[in-house]
């Protein structure tokens, strides 16, 4: 009897021993989340120009959320985003070509002085116009001339080579059809959501 109670022992240690091992082996086999078209990413980042100053950061702040694949950041930094886990970090320099653009001399529009507030009547000024579809877009304010003023409507970034800090905070699964996208937090005009260039009215 002493024999068997004393196997029975050895059997309930060798069973305590095993079970953390097995779940381990069972959580090694779960999947890691990573980025891909549908995810709900949390993001937070640093944006710098090329000479190294901070132009944009959320650290500290709420998250950058948008939804990867539906075109709600540049391009070059949603394609560098794509396959990377919660917690990664990544250093992502992005073209203009990939960015907002090279400057357009189309988007270069003159328009009658008397449309233009006169506090704003000076080179550099930046406005905020309506957009064809209704969506606010910055205009510059480029020359001025006798009668008329040149405005610029090419986006703040255009042209410029950007320099993104990332790191991913959460990914979540997509939405399932018919649910409600979440809500994209106020985010910085000028790194995530490009104005598409419109000429005013």
């Amino acid at each position: 009897m002493r024999f068997k109670l004393g196997v029975l022992v050895a059997s309930l240690a060798i069973l305590e021993f095993s079970l953390p091992a097995f779940l381990r082996a069972a959580q090694s086999d779960k999947p890691e989340k990573v980025v891909k078209d549908g995810s709900v990413v949390s993001l937070q980042y640093t944006l710098t120009g090329e000479d190294g100053k901070t132009i944009e950061s959320n650290k500290g702040k709420e998250p950058l959320k948008y939804v990867q694949g539906r075109h709600q950041i540049v391009p070059g930094l949603e394609r560098e985003i794509t396959g990377m886990k919660i917690g990664g970090e990544k250093h992502v320099t992005v073209k203009p070509e990939d960015g907002y653009g090279p400057v357009s001399p189309n988007a270069f529009k003159e328009v009658p002085k008397e449309r233009i507030p006169a506090e704003a009547l000076k080179v550099g000024t930046v406005l905020t116009a309506r957009g064809l579809q209704g969506q606010l877009i910055p205009v510059r304010i480029h020359q001025i001339k006798d009668k008329t003023v040149v405005i610029d409507l090419n986006h703040p970034m255009a042209g410029k080579t950007l320099v993104f800090d990332v790191k991913v905070l959460d990914i979540q699964s997509a939405p399932s059809a018919g649910a409600q996208a979440p809500a994209l937090p106020a985010a910085p005009p000028q790194p995530v959501k490009p104005a598409q260039p419109a000429q005013p009215k």
